[in-house]
C-alpha cells in the first residue's frame, strides 16, 4: 500500500513538472525590422487589400446579375451597368463591391451604335 502511494505520488509530481515546462512563455521581439522587411509587408497589404476589392467587386457584379435586373438603355455616372432592385430602385456596383444608389438625373444614356 505504501508503495503505491509512493509512484502515485512520483507520477502526480512529475505530471505536474511537466505541463508547467509546456507552458513557456513568450517574450515579445523587440529588434527593429529592417526597411526591406516592411517594404514587402507594404507591399502585400496593399496586393490583398486589392484583391479582396476586386473579390467583393466581381461578387456583388454577380449577385446583382442574377437577382436584380439590368437597365439596358442607361449608364451610371462613370460608364458602369445600371441595375434596378426590388424596391425599383437604381444603383451601380462600384470598384470596392459597394452599391451605389443613384437618382433619375444622375443616369446617363448610353451611346447609340
Amino acid at each position: 500500500m505504501k508503495n503505491l502511494l509512493k509512484v502515485g505520488l512520483l507520477s502526480a509530481g512529475l505530471f505536474a513538472a511537466v505541463q508547467c515546462s509546456a507552458q513557456e512563455t513568450h517574450e515579445p521581439v523587440t529588434h527593429k525590422v529592417g526597411s526591406a522587411a516592411k517594404d514587402v509587408g507594404h507591399a502585400t497589404a496593399t496586393a490583398a487589400t486589392s484583391v479582396g476589392h476586386k473579390t467583393a467587386e466581381l461578387a456583388a457584379k454577380g449577385a446583382a446579375g442574377v437577382s436584380d435586373k439590368r437597365y439596358d438603355n442607361k449608364w451610371g455616372p462613370h460608364g458602369e451597368n445600371v441595375y434596378i432592385d426590388k424596391h425599383n430602385r437604381n444603383f451601380y456596383v462600384d470598384k470596392r463591391g459597394h452599391r451605389n444608389y443613384l437618382k433619375k438625373y444622375q443616369l446617363r444614356d448610353k451611346p447609340s451604335r
